[in-house]
């Protein structure tokens, strides 16, 4: 496999983990309701007084923006 393809399949992930834990972190934070278990993943976790998918979207997120520097990197040379 490619360098380039492998960064697309990466790029496509984080978007699909940043919707979903976007999601998860909106009814969390916002609609003050826990989608998590309306979803049948189980219950709301908090590490250190933050719901636990905040973690997630901000991992994806870092992610992202490492694929995206790869990508704009890759297509210069």
């Amino acid at each position: 496999m490619k360098k380039q393809t492998a960064l697309w399949i990466v790029f496509a992930i984080a978007i699909a983990g940043m919707l979903f834990s976007g999601y998860l972190s909106y009814g969390e934070i916002f609609a003050k309701s826990c989608y998590a278990t309306k979803l049948g993943l189980g219950a709301c976790n908090q590490v250190f007084q933050l719901p636990a998918c905040i973690y997630g979207f901000v991992m994806y997120t870092i992610i992202l923006v490492i694929s995206i520097f790869g990508l704009r990197s890759k297509s210069r040379n």
